[in-house]
């Protein structure tokens, strides 16, 4: 009886601010837990990130049930939306999730009853509130995956200066913590700093990872776009252009690589220093900085194919040291070199795998160095990083094997095993 109640597919709340069609992690794990043969639910909100305005066919009035992929619930609660950015929206559209979350989620998920409920925590720490009064509803552990340390983003990314704010914010982190029964942390490095806010044996690693499955494109990029790739040694960055990527060393590095006529930065994504990024571009007469925009997840594959290097930044501050940026599993996972302009985690892992070349975070002059060094090594080197690092994911980061151990771990924190 013991062995079959082991084997039962588990029922998991999936509880998180942001879900698809934004572009997270969580959007795979809960379509692999899915495939597995397990129940899930999504709690979330109405998708605005990372430009700020509800996607298309969303609007703030209202909750929405869907279905994701045709085949897994969704509860969408109404949220402030993020707009460009700043401490005002931003704490509007944390505080609003999480109030209309707790008295929302409660009536829509009332029939349902969960062996676990989940949450995928990047900021804000506030959306874990209706988790806990859902962990009361529903008798289920509540499992927390920790990807930013609170209250130490918020300091790093200047949101919050006041030494008293923060003691207070590390007061709110610190209740929060409390009633969670497992904190899963995405690097090894988070383990002492949230152990100052819990106790240490709920602390558990579980690194973030991508879904190497390939998978056809749903658009087709722009011909120019491809063509520039194929035409110059381009070196890629894909993902959210907001405060904590150190964009200003970039722009200053492209400022020191203008020599190079072979030399392209490509700067993929969007966030909230986007416009700022183009009028640097516009002042500097940075033909080398490229800014093509937003592309759907799926269409990055033809990207990163026919990159020189991927590039990844973060600003030096020390929180960042700890943290490893999911791009940098997403490009291992692609094959391709890294060049890595942060310190720390990301940056060992980069050098762990011998999956590329890293250089201190904001520093110009070294990144552009560096970039120069990873042209000039010979397209065999490249291949070779490519490789070394696509075996380190293999080994550490695929995705479904992770999605087993998920599953494994909640039913131990359900008293399952």
């Amino acid at each position: 009886m013991q062995n079959s109640q082991h084997d039962r597919p588990l029922k998991v709340l999936i509880l998180s601010q942001y879900f698809w069609p934004e572009s997270f992690i969580i959007n795979d794990i809960v379509r692999l837990l899915h495939e597995q043969g397990h129940e899930v639910v999504v709690a979330t909100g109405k998708p605005n990130y990372p430009e700020g305005k509800f996607f298309s066919g969303y609007q703030f009035r209202g909750v929405q049930h869907e279905r994701y992929l045709g085949k897994v619930d969704v509860f969408r609660v109404p949220l402030w939306a993020r707009g460009q950015g700043g401490a005002k929206n931003l704490a509007l559209n944390y505080l609003s999730f999480a109030f209309i979350g707790l008295f929302a989620f409660p009536f829509l998920l009332r029939k349902r009853k969960f062996d676990a409920i989940f949450v995928f925590a990047p900021s804000p720490l506030t959306q874990v509130i209706p988790a806990i009064f859902l962990k009361y509803v529903k008798r289920a552990p509540l499992t927390v995956w920790v990807q930013d340390l609170w209250p130490e983003s918020l300091a790093a990314t200047g949101y919050i200066k006041s030494p008293l704010a923060l003691k207070v914010a590390g007061c709110f982190v610190r209740g929060i913590y409390a009633f969670c029964d497992k904190l899963f942390v995405q690097s090894k490095a988070f383990f002492d700093p949230v152990a100052r806010y819990a106790r240490r044996d709920k602390i558990v690693w579980y690194p973030n990872s991508i879904d190497a499955t390939v998978v056809p494109p749903s658009a087709q990029l722009p011909d120019e776009l491809l063509q520039m790739l194929d035409d110059h040694f381009c070196v890629v960055f894909a993902g959210n252009l907001g405060t904590a990527q150190a964009l200003d060393t970039v722009v200053d590095a492209a400022i020191q690589l203008r020599d190079d006529p072979q030399i392209r930065l490509v700067m993929v994504g969007s966030g909230s220093r986007l416009n700022w990024l183009k009028e640097q571009k516009a002042a500097h007469r940075l033909d080398n900085l490229i800014l093509p925009g937003r592309f759907p997840m799926d269409t990055m594959p033809q990207v990163f194919e026919r990159a020189g290097a991927l590039l990844v930044t973060l600003n030096a501050d020390e929180i960042f040291t700890q943290t490893i940026p999911s791009k940098v599993q997403a490009y291992l996972a692609a094959g391709r070199p890294i060049v890595a302009c942060l310190d720390g985690e990301g940056a060992r892992v980069v050098d762990e795998a011998r999956a590329g070349l890293s250089t201190p975070a904001e520093q110009a002059e070294p990144l552009a160095q560096t970039i120069r060094r990873m042209k000039s090594i010979g397209k065999d080197e490249r291949e070779r990083m490519g490789r070394d690092g696509r075996a380190y994911f293999d080994a550490h980061f695929d995705m479904r094997h992770q999605v087993e151990s998920l599953v494994k771990m909640l039913k131990m924190s359900g008293g399952r095993e």
